[in-house]
């Protein structure tokens, strides 16, 4: 089967791609504005793509099509996607094409508004580690994992299940198409809302996500989440977290260079563990996986305890970019507030004693739209300094879409030092006039970030390193 992609560079298009290209089939697509570390890892994976849309390059046997559902691929007047609904090819967004192509597994839908790729990640991680094969697809580039997606000859396939809608024609909830058999709930706090402009709306897709899941089959949530409990009243749930009263509790938690922590099982067990992973929810996330995993008896303790500090993460969910330089820096994923936070505060907690400089790209629409200007009253407590770069223009008539001006006077209101950086090349300009060598960096976008993902660290190694 050959499968074109129309917008391959997007996470989860990208990833289902990867699945695909593992089972076999012929995969191609195309894509316009590609940037890392989606057009490192599709190089690097060997699937072919062109940039632009081009109707001249797509290949003459096609059997399937998957259309991505970016704002920048400007559907209505699209050329390629005129050219596949000429031929008649048939047309599926990556969502609908995944549920359908896995109906027949074990499902494991990891969903929650923060955590998804990265508890999709471990698991997967853990699993591998215990000799398992299991299919996964996860919207993110994991470090421990040789492709974003893969087939897997084990009946289980894990999913990074998102809330957010398939497109904006079809409305669904991304994870409500992936026949769950077994569901994780990391978090469940307002997101996305362009699209869901109230908590109420926010929650409904997770209460209908819950309605697909078999009443007696596997649910691991979270403790911390009032909304949670709520959705869940009346299911049994196996409870994770890092307070008391978690079926799975991570406590007596020493925070340094490599963290260790105790794991309290249901059974009165005590797992010792420990990680490089930085912040207190990403021990949260540990917990998570191994109450999933242990209760379902893919993993025993002891290879729990082996597997766990070999786990590095994911791309841009605080993986430190700088080999030599003595101001770290690390990327992060700042796709809504509560991601920002988490990245912000996990820095913090580990350089309790260095100014923090954050590099912030306001790069989806929560982040641009007017309904969501009180996040940056305090989203960067705690921080030296903020460099803002403006925000991109895709997609602005489709909300309220701020200035960059705006942005930074709300910031600035709340009493963090702010400036607006205009491009790549002036933060590297600033960042090399104004830091002292005590510092710490931290890289938050969800998109392009000017390139900075690469040239500052490499700029930071040169400056600070020796």
């Amino acid at each position: 089967m050959h499968v074109y992609f129309l917008g391959i560079a997007g996470a989860g298009v990208s990833a289902l791609a990867s699945v695909l290209a593992s089972e076999g089939h012929t995969v191609s697509g195309s894509d316009d504005g590609v940037f890392p570390p989606v057009s490192t890892y599709l190089s690097r994976m060997g699937i072919p793509y062109h940039v632009g849309f081009d109707p001249a390059q797509i290949p003459a046997a096609i059997d399937v099509a998957i259309v991505g559902s970016s704002a920048k691929l400007d559907l209505g007047d699209n050329p390629e996607l005129q050219e596949l609904i000429a031929r008649g090819v048939p047309r599926y967004s990556f969502a609908e094409f995944l549920g359908v192509h896995t109906a027949a597994r074990e499902n494991i839908v990891v969903a929650g508004s923060f955590g998804k790729s990265s508890l999709t990640a471990l698991i997967t991680f853990l699993m591998r580690q215990a000799n398992r094969d299991p299919g996964y697809f996860i919207g993110a580039i994991p470090l421990d994992l040789e492709a974003t997606g893969h087939w897997g000859r084990d009946p289980a396939f894990v999913i990074e299940g998102d809330e957010y809608i398939v497109s904006g024609e079809d409305r669904r909830s991304k994870f409500l198409l992936y026949h769950p058999a077994q569901v994780l709930i990391s978090s469940i706090v307002h997101d996305h809302v362009n699209v869901f402009p109230t908590m109420a709306a926010y929650e409904t897709p997770f209460a209908e996500l819950l309605t697909l899941l078999p009443k007696d089959n596997l649910l691991v949530c979270a403790q911390g989440y009032e909304p949670i409990q709520r959705l869940t009243a009346g299911r049994k749930v196996v409870w994770y977290g890092l307070g008391d009263g978690a079926d799975y509790r991570a406590h007596n938690i020493q925070v340094g260079e490599t963290t260790a922590f105790d794991l309290a099982t249901p059974s009165g067990e005590v797992i010792p563990l420990s990680t490089q992973l930085l912040g207190l929810h990403n021990i949260e996330n540990i917990a998570g996986a191994a109450a999933l995993l242990l209760e379902r008896g893919d993993i025993d303790p002891f290879e729990l305890r082996a597997a766990v500090p070999r786990f590095r993460g994911v791309a841009r969910r605080l993986d430190k970019k700088t080999t030599v330089s003595r101001v770290p820096a690390y990327e992060g994923f700042g796709s809504s507030y509560e991601k920002a936070r988490s990245a912000i505060e996990a820095i913090a907690l580990h350089f309790p004693s260095r100014p923090a400089v954050v590099v912030f790209e306001p790069h989806t629409f929560s982040w641009r739209d007017r309904e969501a200007l009180a996040w940056y009253d305090t989203v960067f407590q705690g921080v030296s300094r903020v460099l803002l770069l403006p925000p991109p223009g895709h997609g602005a008539a489709s909300h309220q879409q701020l200035s960059q001006d705006e942005i930074l006077q709300r910031i600035r209101a709340a009493g963090v030092s702010a400036d607006a950086i205009q491009g790549g090349d002036d933060v590297l300009a600033d960042l090399q006039g104004s830091l002292t060598g005590d510092e710490v960096v931290l890289l938050l976008s969800s998109g392009p970030l000017a390139g900075l993902a690469e040239s500052a660290p490499a700029m930071l190694d040169a400056r600070f390193g020796g």
